[in-house]
């Protein structure tokens, strides 16, 4: 894989959602050389906790923990200590927790890890934010949660590619944008609802694309690469 290519797949991170160990280590070794981000989610940690982090931390990327911490301040605060002594880049949390929450875990993180507030989850369709009472647009929603977290200091936030626009509008760089649910293709019985193709999430704002079986449950995970690299203009 060339350099430009490389380059291309700067902007992925690559989400290690399996419980078989052979198979994790696996993946870092083939997409940790050449994507931006690794990302060691709830099954892994939750399997194999820090040795996770070690085994992708060695393969070359950049690391992000996704944990989408939500307690109390002082639960939160604790655990981001931890994970910042981990040695991670990345780590989320939900905006939901609210701004004591959020400022908590900024101070506890010194600036040792770039924390994410994710706003709206991906499954969530606009029938269910009613049900859980959640009126209005979830655009509005994750937008203004989005702004809480800037404001409470976080260096991110994790929204759909359908809210990243609205986000980019009100929050210029540094702040980052990550989105979940990116797909080449439309996939039926997807049980991520606020889907986008990479073109579409770039152009809306977006810094890091979250790219999960699409690229780890491929036939071959080296021509998968190729092809994602072309759509991102490697």
């Amino acid at each position: 894989m060339n350099d430009e290519m490389r380059v291309g797949l700067s902007k992925v991170a690559v989400a290690l959602d399996t419980a078989d160990w052979e198979d994790f280590r696996e993946l870092c070794a083939v997409f940790g050389p050449r994507v931006g981000v690794l990302k060691v989610g709830l099954e892994a940690y939750t399997r194999w906790g820090p040795e996770a982090v070690s085994v992708a931390r060695d393969h070359g990327a950049a690391v992000f923990l996704d944990l989408k911490l939500h307690d109390i301040p002082n639960t939160v605060a604790g655990a981001v200590r931890a994970v910042a002594d981990l040695g991670v880049d990345y780590l989320t949390l939900h905006a939901a927790g609210g701004p004591p929450m959020l400022e908590a875990a900024v101070e506890a993180a010194a600036g040792r890890v770039r924390l994410l507030a994710v706003t709206l989850l991906t499954h969530l369709d606009r029938a269910m934010l009613v049900e859980l009472d959640l009126p209005g647009e979830g655009r509005d929603r994750a937008r203004s949660w989005a702004r809480m977290a800037a404001a409470g200091g976080c260096d991110g936030a994790v929204c759909s590619a359908h809210e990243a626009a609205a986000l980019r509008a009100v929050l210029p760089a540094p702040f980052v944008l990550v989105t979940p649910g990116i797909r080449l293709v439309a996939v039926t019985g997807d049980d991520q609802a606020r889907v986008a193709g990479p073109a579409e999430a770039l152009a809306a704002g977006a810094d890091l694309l979250v790219v999960g079986r699409p690229l780890t449950r491929a036939p071959d995970r080296t021509a998968a690469l190729v092809e994602w690299s072309t759509a991102l203009g490697g």
